[in-house]
């Protein structure tokens, strides 16, 4: 590989952060990788629901085959009641391409060990348990010290620090996550003989139950109900609150919830909400993935446009255009437009279950928003 004289940093070790470094090598840069988390997260989360747009970029990054054997794919997702009942089953839209199943679950960690090891076989510079403590800029490069005391000049930082970032803050825009009012329980549990694919139970004691197989063996489970206080919740009793959740469903449900016996697998969050609006960078440093959009998983295309950034920017810099104002704006610019319709649209879903609205169109807005997905990013 041929190294470009051009170098980047690369702010944390996730999702969108580990795909832009490997496509940055592929292009020959120069790439530095830092990631706050000793352990890179690798055994961090339950489960990831992949579409096809998602898969198209791991494609792209030379791990789809990794992918494929350790995921589980399906190509609908079924409607039921509370107590089991099938409703309706819809196929999926295959936003990757007719070569691409429409959806793959997987476990969330064996997705980030494959990322792991692509980022390392793309030789990049790796340095985990580290942050970047300053952002000294000029109008050519990047100054960073870092928390171990080190520093370094960049010609491009490239900040994937997710939905908290620290970058964000450090360059000045002050735009945060707001959340929606919802929250969820999630939970890894071996996989009933019945589930094939996502199926998703709206009413009961939540708003929405819901499943998604994650492999041959497991899938990870999930309960969606209203934002509340859990502070005083025992995180040691989270286990029994979930069964206690899932009694009220029937189908797999009672299966899946005999299952639900360790709490420090089930996993509490509320929904977010966040859209910079303006452009994603100061100077020479731009955010990426979560950092710098983020949205309920109602349409399960949180990772997918996280990687589409990563995609996008990656052939941006590796281009011929010079890395300055025009091309980091245009890059903001053009993922905007993507990116608006899919956290309004998460965030409408949600919205109509809070005010109770039992005529909206969710159908409709989900094959609206999914639908131009299948084009390129």
């Amino acid at each position: 590989m041929t190294t470009n004289t051009r170098r980047v940093l690369v702010i944390g070790g996730g999702t969108a952060g580990s795909a832009a470094t490997v496509l940055l090598r592929r292009a020959g840069l120069d790439v530095d990788l830092i990631e706050a988390r000793p352990d890179w997260n690798a055994t961090a989360g339950s489960g990831i629901t992949l579409q096809g747009n998602a898969l198209r970029v791991l494609r792209k990054l030379g791990v789809w085959d990794q992918v494929q054997a350790c995921g589980y794919a399906f190509d609908e997702v079924g409607l039921t009641t509370p107590d089991g009942a099938v409703l309706h089953v819809q196929a999926d839209i295959r936003t990757g391409g007719p070569d691409l199943p429409g959806t793959v679950g997987m476990q969330r960690p064996k997705l980030q060990q494959i990322l792991i090891e692509a980022v390392r076989a793309s030789g990049a510079r790796i340095r985990l348990g580290v942050t970047a403590q300053s952002l000294d800029q000029d109008a050519d490069e990047v100054s960073v010290t870092f928390s171990d005391g080190e520093s370094a000049r960049y010609d491009l930082v490239i900040a994937a620090d997710g939905l908290h970032s620290a970058t964000r803050a450090m360059i000045g825009i002050d735009t945060a996550p707001e959340p929606t009012g919802m929250a969820i329980w999630r939970t890894p549990a071996p996989r009933p003989a019945s589930v094939t694919r996502t199926d998703l139970a709206y009413g009961g004691p939540c708003f929405i139950a819901g499943y998604c197989p994650t492999s041959e063996s497991t899938i990870y489970a999930y309960l969606v109900e209203a934002l509340r206080d859990r502070s005083t919740l025992d995180p040691a009793s989270y286990a029994e609150h979930m069964r206690e959740l899932a009694a009220g469903y029937g189908g797999a449900w009672p299966e899946i919830a005999a299952s639900i016996t360790d709490p420090a697998q089930v996993n509490y969050t509320r929904f977010d909400r966040m859209l910079l609006d303006g452009p994603w960078h100061r100077g020479r440093v731009v955010l990426i993935g979560d950092a710098a959009h983020t949205c309920p998983p109602t349409l399960a295309q949180g990772a997918a446009l996280s990687l589409e950034d990563a995609l996008v920017l990656a052939e941006l810099l590796s281009g011929d255009q010079p890395w300055d104002e025009e091309l980091l704006s245009g890059f903001a610019e053009r993922r905007v437009a993507r990116v608006r319709p899919v956290v309004e649209a998460s965030v409408q879903l949600g919205q109509w279950q809070l005010d109770g609205v039992r005529d909206a169109d969710a159908p409709g807005l989900i094959y609206r928003t999914l639908a131009p997905l299948a084009a390129r990013p």
